[in-house]
């Protein structure tokens, strides 16, 4: 059986970069506006499915990748340039991809593209060549509980943080999101 070593640093560090790249804080106002089309977001349906996509991802993304021909360290340098473009569209308010938004708001767009996106399935498969698999599923686990709960409160919240509030938080994951790119990149490159 394999050793099930439980490394609080690589938990951090994972919880922060999926919480940095599902930016469900700046995702506030597509909620709400999502939340006002549909009138109910059903936000445990959501939580649940992100969750089981993100894990699945994790566990088959791999194999995926070898029938196209391609090893985990070349897509976490595609991964790496994905995180660079969403950390310069969260710094300089600016949108580079576009996703599209449909009725069916709790499993589409909401828990995929919005929170189990395409940058958040890259950062995975990025993840595992640097983190152990427990750690990464122990820090998206948290990442979809802090989810569960945001999303249950969003209108409460965009009250306390404000236009500003939002703003800044957002600026400020993009300045780390921008760094862990940057480590993704020299780590996959050896540069």
């Amino acid at each position: 059986m394999e050793n099930f070593d439980l490394n609080y640093n690589q938990i951090l560090s994972v919880t922060m970069i999926l919480f940095a790249i599902i930016d469900i804080l700046g995702s506030i106002p597509i909620v709400i506006s999502l939340r006002n089309k549909a009138g109910h977001i059903q936000s445990g349906k959501a939580s649940i499915v992100a969750s089981v996509l993100m894990i699945l991802f994790l566990f088959v993304g791999e194999e995926m990748l070898s029938i196209i021909g391609l090893d985990v360290s070349s897509f976490a340098i595609a991964g790496s340039i994905v995180i660079f473009i969403i950390a310069m569209e969260m710094i300089l308010g600016i949108n580079l991809f576009k996703e599209e938004v449909s009725s069916s708001v709790s499993i589409v767009p909401l828990a995929f593209p919005l929170i189990a996106g395409s940058g958040t399935l890259t950062t995975l498969l990025s993840l595992k060549s640097e983190y152990a698999t427990q750690n990464i599923i122990i820090g998206i686990i948290l990442n979809m509980l802090f989810v569960y709960i945001v999303l249950k409160n969003t209108i409460w919240l965009e009250k306390i943080l404000g236009k500003t509030g939002l703003t800044i938080l957002r600026k400020a994951f993009g300045i780390i999101l921008l760094a862990i790119a940057v480590k993704l990149f020299r780590h996959n490159t050896g540069l």
